[in-house]
């Protein structure tokens, strides 16, 4: 990472300062610019919401404002879509050129930058005096306070959680007479048998698109059993280890060996799409997929279980982020966007939204509904994550360069390694430095 690239919040942040930008529109539409203070408006008219992951849960997010929209009727919710790749970077550019919206979604991997441009909302004290207070997972809470880098300051109002799933055919694995992919060495061994590249079957398909990186995280760091992300001095990271970097080894060469070689340039849509095909006998994602397997499979011819076990049999993990809802610092109608996203967290809205993701919810109420049990997926997921069974390597979400590394930069280089012109180590080497001069950036920012 090159100072000039690691250096870009910092310039950002000193130019929407400098140019004091004003807004593009006036009165209660929801278009706002970056700068402003906004204000709380009347509570009524209209307000706009960004999706962050628009497209895939559209039409839920819809569902869930016509509700909102029955119960205040005084209250006119624009919906607008934007794909989870472009999402943050559409946020940004709006903070510098006005068209903000007054709410949007807002995860732990967003806060922190979000937040040193001086771009959203504290929601704590409006938290408290909420029927919310209480009703929200304290483990969600903490998360999206450590993710501005700790403090007691929430600046988006948790909604789901998602955790690593291992999917795995068992009509395929009961054929070949395999057994549960529980630990990370039957994974192996059964990728590996159930591939017949001749007839179009593969054990396994990995991600080499969009997101590949999350996905080798959490296979690295499960496989060598490294349960925290930085060293015992918290100014290096760990993830360019021996352990890891042999355990990346291994993973990476599954690669054309027991994966269909389109794996290379595909993102979670595209791979889960070819897994429902029927073929590929295991894949990794999140709880988001599970009914998309159902509509495509049957429900008796899939299991969705935690990530495997290794060392020891113990299950390590990354943290997955935690989505949420948060309001923009220069939006003009405050108290009616208020109103939206503490219905957004609310027991019925956060259930149907998390019922159609697959997530778990963070309203405590809606975790308890009938359909997290019906859910396979996600009832073992929430228990893994509650029983003790798993260690979370909790990643630097706090980070402003969080993203850049790990999806800008990690990406290409990731694919290089997939296709054996870098090897494993010399690209954790080079994550890995960016990662230690990110941090000392950020030491050094909170020292001033």
């Amino acid at each position: 990472m090159n100072k000039q690239r690691s250096r870009r919040l910092v310039a950002a942040i000193s130019l929407v300062s400098a140019l004091a930008l004003t807004a593009t529109a006036c009165g209660d539409d929801g278009s706002s610019s970056g700068g402003e203070k906004g204000g709380e408006g009347s509570g009524k008219g209209k307000i706009v919401f960004w999706d962050n992951n628009g497209g895939v849960r559209t039409a839920v997010w819809k569902e869930i404002i016509a509700d909102f929209e029955k119960a205040n009727p005084d209250i006119d919710v624009e919906y607008v879509g934007v794909s989870a790749t472009e999402y943050q970077s559409k946020v940004e550019t709006a903070l510098q050129g006005g068209g903000l919206p007054d709410v949007g979604g807002v995860g732990t991997t967003m806060v922190s930058a979000l937040n040193l441009q001086n771009g959203l909302e504290p929601l704590t004290s409006r938290y408290e005096k909420s029927p919310l207070k209480g009703k929200l997972n304290e483990g969600f809470v903490e998360s999206v306070k450590a993710a501005a880098g700790g403090g007691d300051e929430m600046y988006t109002i948790p909604t789901s959680a998602n955790n690593g799933t291992l999917y795995y055919r068992t009509d395929l694995f009961k054929k070949a007479n395999l057994p549960e992919p529980i630990t990370w060495d039957a994974f192996y061994k059964a990728a590996d048998k159930l591939t017949n590249a001749k007839k179009n079957e593969f054990g396994y398909t990995i991600r080499g698109g969009a997101g590949s990186v999350a996905q080798a995280l959490d296979a690295m760091y499960g496989q060598s059993g490294i349960t925290s992300f930085w060293d015992a001095s918290g100014k290096k990271t760990t993830l360019n280890d021996a352990k890891n970097v042999a355990a990346l080894e291994k993973y990476a060469a599954l690669y054309k060996k027991v994966t269909p070689s389109a794996d290379l340039n595909n993102d979670f849509t595209k791979m889960v799409a070819q897994w429902d095909s029927g073929t590929i006998g295991m894949l990794n994602h999140n709880l988001g997929s599970y009914q998309d397997h159902v509509k495509a499979l049957g429900a008796d011819k899939f299991r969705g279980i935690p990530q495997p076990t290794g060392p020891g049999g113990k299950r390590v993990q990354v943290s997955n982020p935690v989505d949420g809802v948060g309001i923009f610092k220069a939006s003009k109608n405050k108290d009616a966007a208020w109103k939206f996203v503490e219905y957004a967290a609310s027991h019925e809205a956060n259930s149907k939204w998390n019922e159609s993701a697959g997530s778990i919810p963070a309203n405590t109420e809606a975790a308890k509904d009938a359909w997290v049990a019906k859910a396979e997926p996600t009832k073992l997921a929430a228990a893994a994550l509650n029983d003790g069974s798993t260690t979370i390597v909790q990643l630097p979400y706090y980070l402003p360069d969080w993203n850049t590394i790990t999806k800008t930069d990690a990406e290409p280089e990731f694919q290089k390694v997939l296709l054996g012109k870098t090897s494993a180590k010399d690209f954790l080497d080079k994550t890995a430095d960016a990662f230690n001069k990110a941090q000392a950036e950020w030491d050094e920012q909170k020292k001033k």
